[in-house]
């Protein structure tokens, strides 16, 4: 459920991008994200973001963004709140999630974009893989919320949560 918040910050970084030499902007943007071990779903929204692509020199890109953690949505009103409260997200002292790139890269067809994701002034590097499908682009990462101050189980595999973004573009 913590790791809802991850998918955020990735969803920010690619609103505005310039991909294949033309600007391209976020139409619209779904990002989901599953809670394995409890087979909790939900999604996240409320993006901002900074963020260029530049194919013909993508050391040159840049993918940054920040989410509101307040937005987080399990689609149960008891869960959500628990999940916004001080034990785990304390969206009133770090209502802000947010991710910088390092480095992106091409990688067998597929957009490879490794930073630093911050939830709760945590920093950790963190990878997103994005494909691109007509106009769309899709990006993936796992992690596990443990890492950044959120304890849902008590072992850390327990707390792996996949995200996954879904970014419709104007190209």
């Amino acid at each position: 459920m913590r790791k809802f918040f991850f998918s955020i910050i990735i969803v920010i970084s690619l609103i505005h991008c310039t991909v294949k030499g033309q600007t391209i902007k976020i139409k619209s943007a779904v990002i989901s994200f599953e809670f394995v071990s409890k087979e909790t779903k939900g999604t996240i929204s409320g993006f901002k973001s900074n963020s260029s692509i530049d194919w013909k020199n993508l050391e040159n890109s840049v993918f940054k963004g920040s989410v509101a953690s307040e937005t987080l949505d399990t689609n149960n009103g008891l869960r959500n709140w628990s999940l916004k409260s001080g034990k785990y997200f304390d969206v009133d002292d770090y209502p802000i999630i947010s991710f910088q790139s390092k480095q992106v890269k091409l990688h067998k067809k597929k957009l490879v974009v490794t930073g630093d994701l911050t939830i709760k002034n945590i920093t950790k590097p963190i990878t997103i893989n994005f494909t691109q499908n007509k106009n769309q682009l899709i990006g993936t990462t796992s992690l596990y919320s443990i890492d950044y101050g959120i304890k849902i189980k008590k072992n850390r595999e327990d707390n792996l949560v996949k995200v996954k973004m879904v970014f419709d573009t104007d190209q």
